[in-house]
């Protein structure tokens, strides 16, 4: 069992000391007294219960046990901080991994932009990415599997637990075949299309709550005939005619020769806040913080696009 007086504070003391080799140049790097290193090598002396250093004078010279010490301390010290290492990886901290979460629907333009950006800001970090719905990517990151997450927020969302900071809001709208009758409306009821067939997102994506939102402020239930879990089944399906659904402005801009979206009298107030969120107690993390920057940066440059 080890002496309880045996410090890894000593042990780094004394391989400062085999370094430097005099008391006052030991004492200058550390930023201690010489009385300190002088009491800190005695007392490491007395939990080993051997001599390390004869005294010459004021000079303390090293014995064969010093050196043997030394040598086997140095592994000692890097073995420590290697463990160090490994621990904050294996809980995400520190390491050159990033684990971005995002919808679906951002992937076709938002995600790649940010992407870039921050390998150009840290060319160093690998950056995995994982889709999925709201309600998914929120529990992956209350799980310490994803870092940040890009998601849909309501108007009204705060929590202490979380920081978050809103890239865009988004329109919702109605989907319908790009080479439809109605394409070309400028705006449209959703009590027109109470007797429509409509095709959905599965519960827990934050469009499936906004269209079921909508549904009930325009006083219709829906007749839902697929429930799908991607973004990009539901324009396919639209577009084939098999039926409409909800959708936000965004995703017209890369799938226009598929789809048109259509503003809906209904869904004036209701509006996706798209934004990254990360775990408070986790928000000053390098990695954190660089998507954080880089978030920062793609405001701006929408703000600086809009203004033009």
């Amino acid at each position: 069992m080890l002496d309880k007086l045996l410090t890894l504070k000593k042990i780094e003391i004394f391989l400062n000391f085999m370094t430097e080799g005099t008391l006052a140049e030991t004492a200058e790097k550390t930023g201690m007294s010489t009385v300190s290193i002088h009491r800190a090598i005695h007392s490491l002396e007395e939990s080993l219960k051997c001599p390390l250093f004869r005294h010459e004078g004021r000079l303390l010279v090293p014995l064969p046990s010093a050196m043997v010490l030394e040598h086997n301390a140095k592994k000692l010290v890097f073995s420590f901080e290697e463990a160090i290492r490994l621990t904050r990886e294996a809980a995400g901290i520190y390491s050159n991994q990033i684990k971005i979460g995002a919808l679906y629907s951002l992937t076709l333009k938002t995600v790649p932009r940010l992407v870039a950006g921050i390998k150009l800001r840290k060319s160093e970090l690998d950056i995995e990415l994982t889709l999925g719905g709201n309600v998914a990517l929120f529990k992956k990151l209350d799980m310490l599997e994803l870092d940040t997450i890009f998601v849909s927020l309501s108007d009204d969302f705060h929590s202490d637990e979380y920081t978050f900071l809103r890239l865009f809001s988004d329109d919702m709208m109605l989907a319908v075949p790009a080479n439809s009758d109605i394409s070309t409306k400028k705006t449209l009821s959703l009590v027109d299309f109470k007797d429509e067939t409509f095709i959905s997102l599965s519960d827990g994506f934050a469009t499936h709550k906004d269209s079921f939102k909508a549904f009930e402020l325009a006083g219709i239930t829906p007749n839902i005939a697929m429930k799908v879990d991607d973004i990009f089944s539901i324009i396919s399906m639209v577009s084939g005619g098999v039926g409409y659904a909800l959708l936000p402005k965004r995703v017209e801009a890369v799938f226009d020769n598929m789809i048109k979206l259509i503003p809906l009298k209904e869904l004036t107030g209701i509006k996706q806040h798209i934004s990254l969120v990360c775990l408070a107690n986790r928000e000053r993390e390098p990695r954190i913080l660089t998507c954080i920057a880089e978030s920062r940066a793609y405001v701006r440059e929408r703000t600086n696009i809009n203004k033009d």
